[in-house]
């Protein structure tokens, strides 16, 4: 993507977090009454400096990992499998509610503007969800002038009330107006401060989107990425601090029915075009943002199931080339969570604190490992830069999880922890069964001589097969006698293991002619399980099919139905080897490819699906 593109449409999440991170914080300041807002631009200014700090480490990160450098991938490769697991469940748990919270938040932008909403606030928003849900899965992906306007909109929406606010404040010699008449329920004390630091600290939510996308920008690749970083963090600044300015210049405090970014659109535009417009751009880049997460979750999912800490079903790849189930999963948790939390931004956000910089905390500490194992030029700059955005990382990751603990951050704590617990067990079964179906000097092996299957310019000499019938003759199934039926055995072959060979033997012992189809993600898969097969004998003939998708099912299809149509005089066995488990709760983890190859080859005569189970 060009950096004008790249800019909005990764931006989305960070620059969207504007519309709730200094609301959430002037929530928690306004319950100590005037003396706590007094609090509100310090803690504003610490947050910058914090942005800025966090933004210089990421441009670290895009330089260490110029193909992406996600937490996982990051904290996994220099921490450990354990801490990238915990990196894992912060970025899935920021993702979950990177949903539920930009919905929460669209829907107050919504029904400030329009408060006859309110009521229907949860049924909008899990419908909000669902459409979400069904673009994701018909393949929409975020590119282009239709995905970049949103965020434009809204910057330039938000640039336009700043510099009208201040205008206003110039004229008044920047004297602030008085705030209303509060009532304070707690007293001003340094938990207080840290909460209200930790949730305004949200605002940062999305900063790490850019260091993960970088192979998606035009050459240079992580010299672009490295631009468009920096002027990310310099829009999430200036949206931020001005903000905060007007909020405290205007006297701005939260209301339970209008947001402040409302309320501070009203004051400057009044009711007319300009206060519509900043409350509709407002509404579509915090639903952008939350679209970011369908591109971000199942890619996150993807990376487990590939290190065999995630089921296998979260490998595959749907008809319109998305990561169907981990979307799926990802719709499901965040619209129980939104509905869960009644559609309010304000309960959510300790849960989001925790995750989001559990995530930064780890990926900070991992390139300061990472320099000082590396220690090329500027490597000292590099670790400083690093160690500092993970210091105050940690610092807010803390802050949070302490002060905000009954508030909701005990549950994402308990999911983080829930997480490696669950993903650690589902390494040790595919551990076990990898162990298990090995292969080993006594393998089984199928009979050392070739079987040719049939077809045209391969099969046996015409004395042994006849001459093809019409394919409406082939259609009817009308064999009736074991000699009117000719056979051919397929069998899918994943990897050359001891439940293939299993399934090979079986096939071979029919005596009828075997034929091994093997399905291939990339050319170097196909040569690297060519010389597999050859130096394991080539006893049988290897046919590989290759799916840059990673789809199996459609491939196996396609070539089952090539074959059935060129020969329709054939009656087809697929032959699936099949890992059969001991306890229930692991079949979820293993592809139920036999069923569904079968509703696949059902509308196909004189096809059969059989299976070799494999018991482990």
């Amino acid at each position: 993507m060009r950096k004008l593109v790249a800019l909005p449409v990764l931006s989305a999440d960070a620059l969207s977090s504007v519309a709730y991170g200094p609301e959430a914080m002037l929530a928690v300041l306004v319950l100590a009454g005037a003396a706590g807002l007094r609090y509100t631009v310090p803690i504003a200014v610490t947050i910058v400096f914090l942005m800025l700090a966090v933004g210089v480490s990421y441009r670290q990160t895009i330089r260490a990992y110029p193909h992406g450098g996600g937490s996982y991938i990051v904290a996994t490769s220099n921490l450990g499998r354990v801490p990238g697991l915990a990196a894992a469940a912060g970025l899935m748990t920021d993702y979950i509610l990177t949903v539920a919270v930009s919905i929460a938040s669209g829907m107050a932008a919504v029904t400030s503007a329009i408060p006859s909403l309110q009521p229907d606030i949860v049924p909008i928003g899990i419908v909000v969800i669902a459409a979400l849900l069904a673009g994701n899965l018909r393949g929409v992906r975020q590119a282009g002038a239709l995905f970049a306007a949103p965020t434009y909109a809204f910057v330039i929406a938000v640039l336009v009330l700043v510099a009208a606010g201040l205008s206003d404040a110039a004229g008044r010699g920047f004297h602030p107006t008085a705030t209303p008449q509060l009532t304070a329920t707690e007293s001003v004390s340094l938990l207080l401060v840290l909460r209200a630091f930790a949730s305004g600290s949200t605002a940062m939510t999305g900063i790490e989107a850019i260091s993960n996308a970088v192979p998606v920008f035009q050459p240079t690749e992580w010299r672009n990425a490295r631009t468009t970083l920096g002027w990310m963090v310099g829009l999430l600044v200036a949206l931020f601090a001005g903000t905060i300015a007007l909020v405290h210049l205007d006297g701005i405090v939260p209301s339970a029915n209008e947001t402040v970014l409302s309320q501070l659109a009203h004051r400057t535009f009044g009711s007319g075009f300009l206060y519509v417009f900043t409350q509709a751009a407002t509404a579509a880049i915090l639903l952008l943002a939350a679209n970011t997460a369908y591109n971000d979750f199942p890619r996150v999912l993807y990376l487990l199931a590939r290190d065999h800490q995630a089921p296998r079903i979260f490998l595959r790849l749907g008809d319109r080339l998305a990561f169907s189930n981990g979307i799926i999963l990802l719709s499901v948790a965040a619209a129980a969570i939104y509905a869960a939390f009644g559609g309010k931004t304000g309960p959510l956000i300790p849960l989001y604190a925790v995750g989001v910089f559990l995530a930064f905390t780890l990926s900070q500490t991992g390139m300061v490992v990472h320099w000082w194992r590396l220690r090329d030029r500027h490597w000292r700059k590099s670790l400083a830069f690093n160690a500092t955005g993970a210091l105050l990382s940690a610092i807010v990751f803390i802050t949070a999880g302490i002060t905000k603990f009954t508030e909701g951050a005990w549950f994402a704590v308990l999911t983080v922890g829930l997480f490696i617990l669950v993903t650690t067990r589902i390494r040790h079964h595919y551990d076990t069964v990898r162990a298990a179906v090995a292969l080993h000097p006594h393998a089984v092996e199928v009979p050392s001589h070739t079987i040719t299957p049939p077809g045209p310019g391969t099969g046996p000499p015409r004395a042994t097969w006849p001459e093809a019938p019409s394919e409406a003759q082939a259609e009817a199934e009308s064999e009736e006698t074991p000699e009117e039926i000719h056979p051919l055995s397929i069998v899918p072959i994943a990897t050359l293991d001891q439940a293939g060979m299993r399934a090979l033997a079986y096939a071979a012992s029919l005596q009828q002619p075997v034929l091994a189809l093997h399905i291939s993600s990339s050319a170097d898969e196909a040569q690297r399980f060519r010389e597999y097969w050859n130096l394991w004998g080539d006893h049988l003939p290897l046919k590989i099919v290759l799916s840059p998708y990673r789809a199996i099912v459609a491939p196996l299809v396609n070539y089952i139905e090539s074959l059935h149509h060129q020969r329709p005089d054939l009656t087809l066995t697929v032959i699936l080897p099949e890992i059969v488990v001991r306890h229930w709760r692991h079949r979820l983890l293993h592809n139920r490819l036999a069923a569904r190859l079968r509703r696949a080859l059902r509308p196909l005569p004189k096809v059969v699906v059989t299976t070799v189970p494999f018991h482990v």
